[in-house]
């Protein structure tokens, strides 16, 4: 078996510095999102995806690659915004098997409601504290770790 190919100290501090940025930005979004609106940060990813959809509607399967979520995970999310009258599914026309998310009128409310204090969170936890050149590298660096599917490799097995 090949040998581990161990981070540097300047790769180990990076990616450091990258993990505590996944972790505590997300949970400060959350806690803005459940707090000023009721809405979990999935729950909001899934009404915002559907608003700037011209018809208001996206099949499950659509949505669920755009929110980047299992197919079991945004169901669970779609049936607590159905409860709350924010979505509806329904089966595709053409074909029935397909299960289609609509925002309601009132999900298209909740969401252009929660915007403004969603939008001042992001201004205040990642573009206020940076740069107009940072927020461009910050662009650059996201484009390229997005540029080919996030996918681990399997190592190879020893010979």
């Amino acid at each position: 078996m090949d040998e581990p190919r161990w981070l540097t100290d300047e790769q180990q501090h990076a990616w450091r510095q990258v993990v505590e940025v996944l972790v505590r930005v997300p949970a400060a979004l959350e806690a803005q999102l459940q707090r000023d609106s009721g809405l979990t940060h999935m729950g909001y990813l899934v009404l915002m995806t559907l608003s700037e959809r011209p018809d208001r509607r996206l099949a499950m399967s659509k949505l669920a690659r755009r929110a980047s979520a299992s197919l079991s995970r945004l169901s669970h999310v779609v049936a607590r915004l159905e409860e709350k009258g924010w979505v509806r599914r329904e089966r595709d026309a053409e074909d029935g098997r397909v299960q289609i998310a609509v925002l309601t009128d009132a999900g298209w409310d909740k969401v252009t409601e929660s915007a403004p204090g969603h939008a001042e969170a992001v201004q205040q936890l990642i573009f206020d504290r940076l740069t107009t050149a940072q927020v461009r590298q910050l662009t650059r660096v996201a484009e390229a770790l997005l540029e080919t599917p996030l996918e681990v490799r399997p190592r190879p097995a020893a010979q």
